[in-house]
């Protein structure tokens, strides 16, 4: 599903920037914050009408950032991420219908796991990056690592989001598990409202320095 390129780029990059915008204006100066502070690789969650436009902003202004879209929850909205040129495509959840039909428009396509039968329904579509979501919530690296033990073997590896911070991103990193986690307290949305680009700088850089560290 995430062919060996993008799969490359995102484990280099270790940390996913995953945002909500409300204002597509905001994007190109989100994603060159997020540059300066040494994050190559965001998620535009689909949760506002921004997105889309938001994307289309950054690929045109920003080429240097990979950009991909979240929360894809139906056909539609694959077609319309396809048509916008996301890199990639993330569910929060395991369906099916979805990751059969970005498939068959050549998204490359990560749903979303929380349970063995979730995983063991990805590797029969062929899956092998997984979002693990909501992460800590569920219970966290350990209850990751107790579920993936019957399917190690298959070269699985998971970027986990929700609930992930500056001081519990280092675990998840040492795992050989995981490929990249996803970090959506880096450019958090009353922050990127409020227009407060050094913050998502500082807390881009925060980031990437711990990262850089394991």
């Amino acid at each position: 599903m995430f062919p060996k390129e993008l799969h490359d780029q995102i484990k280099a990059s270790k940390v996913v920037a995953v945002l909500v915008i409300d204002d597509a204006a905001h994007a190109v100066p989100v994603a060159q914050a997020l540059l300066r502070g040494g994050i190559g690789a965001m998620e535009l969650t689909l949760r506002t009408p921004a997105a889309l436009p938001a994307l289309k902003a950054i690929k045109a202004e920003v080429p240097e950032m990979l950009a991909g879209i979240g929360t894809i929850l139906t056909t539609e909205q694959v077609d319309a991420v396809v048509e916008a040129g996301a890199a990639f495509g993330v569910a929060p959840g395991m369906n099916a219908k979805i990751v059969k039909y970005a498939q068959d428009k050549g998204l490359p396509f990560g749903p979303g796991i929380m349970t063995p039968s979730d995983i063991e329904a990805a590797i029969e579509l062929g899956c092998r990056t997984i979002k693990f979501f909501p992460a800590e919530t569920s219970g966290g690296l350990k209850h990751l690592q107790g579920m993936v033990a019957p399917y190690q073997h298959l070269g699985l590896d998971f970027i986990p989001l929700g609930g992930l911070n500056s001081k519990n991103m280092v675990d998840y990193l040492k795992s050989p598990l995981i490929s990249a986690i996803g970090g959506s307290w880096i450019a958090k949305k009353d922050v990127i409202n409020a227009e407060d680009w050094d913050t998502i700088e500082a807390n881009a850089r925060e980031a990437r320095t711990i990262a850089d560290s394991i």
